[in-house]
């Protein structure tokens, strides 16, 4: 009984604190107004970068705008105020924009950093929960996301002020990415490493089997020496080309069974006998993402790359793909 009531007290707990982060984010609805698109003009207008600052939950909030910013064409990097106060403030220039973070508005890292910030001339947003705060006031714009109450229940660790903070500074990413007209292309060139990068950047050339590694015979060839030239290259298949390296057919283990289930000797047959004529091929400028569709449209694991005039240039597996994370 006891475990059963733990159990409910604590998803009880767990609803509360959602209901009030979800209260505090519907809150933040009337604060999209002409504060928050002067704030997104500012960025747009800046021909430097967007140099955020916040101390201890602030500060995590702001590497993670930064790095959403700097991900979705808004060049932007992350400040710490302590050590601007140490040096890194020479990080800061004339062409840049500063957004600073503080829920009271009077982190005494960002206040005192304000003065010189006002030197340089720079824009200042300032995103906190207080209105009437120093640095509120010395904010050329000021985004308020105060919140009526935090979700801990002693209403002192920041958690849905942390909420409102977060999804304000999406809010204003995504506003401008909107703005700038950022394509799924641009995203996928500031993500090369992740899946969609892969997906819209890997070109078959990037990954395809080229020069001695691609196994090639010509049509006179005997059945049994073309098996060992796919048993050396280890693609489980062979091109067949004419005297100009155009592509005539293809071999594959596939088409080897099918050999021998029609009882056609291997050491008397040519390969030119057995070959599927022609074959599936791509072209080395195909997205990599493009030759997986045409694997899966007509149920093969292997492409002959082919050029001008269907001459061969190289092999692409359905491995090479799983290797770059593609499939």
């Amino acid at each position: 009984m006891t475990g059963s009531m733990e159990t409910e007290a604590l998803q009880r707990m767990g609803r509360k604190v959602l209901e009030i982060e979800l209260a505090a984010l519907q809150g933040l609805l009337p604060r999209i107004d002409a504060a928050f698109a002067r704030a997104c003009q500012l960025m747009l207008a800046c021909r430097g970068r967007v140099v955020v600052m916040g101390m201890g939950k602030s500060g995590h909030v702001g590497n993670k705008l930064a790095a959403t910013l700097a991900s979705t064409g808004t060049p932007a990097f992350f400040v710490h105020p302590g050590e601007a106060s140490h040096g890194d403030l020479g990080m800061i220039t004339r062409q840049d924009v500063v957004v600073a973070i503080s829920y009271s508005g009077e982190s005494p890292e960002i206040v005192t950093l304000l003065p010189l910030i006002k030197r340089l001339g720079v824009p200042l947003i300032c995103m906190t929960g207080k209105p009437g705060s120093t640095m509120a006031k010395s904010a050329d714009v000021h985004v308020d996301v105060s919140v009526p109450q935090e979700a801990c229940p002693l209403n002192l660790a920041p958690t849905a002020s942390t909420t409102a903070a977060l999804a304000m500074g999406d809010a204003l990413a995504i506003a401008l990415l909107e703005a700038r007209g950022f394509t799924e292309e641009d995203f996928a060139r500031t993500h090369p490493g992740g899946s969609l990068g892969k997906r819209l950047l890997l070109k078959v050339r990037d990954i395809m089997h080229t020069g001695d590694r691609v196994p090639r015979v010509t049509p006179d060839t005997p059945l049994d020496r073309a098996l060992l030239e796919m048993t050396r290259k280890g693609l489980g298949v062979t091109a067949i080309v004419d005297g100009q390296e155009r592509v005539i057919g293809v071999y594959t283990d596939g088409d080897l069974r099918r050999t021998l289930d029609r009882g056609i000797d291997v050491h008397k047959a040519r390969i030119d006998e057995v070959m599927t004529p022609g074959g599936k091929t791509a072209k080395a400028d195909w997205l990599a993402a493009q030759a997986l569709q045409w694997m899966e449209r007509h149920r093969v694991t292997v492409l002959l790359v082919v050029g001008e005039d269907d001459k061969l240039e190289g092999v692409l597996h359905m491995h090479d793909l799983m290797r770059a994370g593609v499939v």
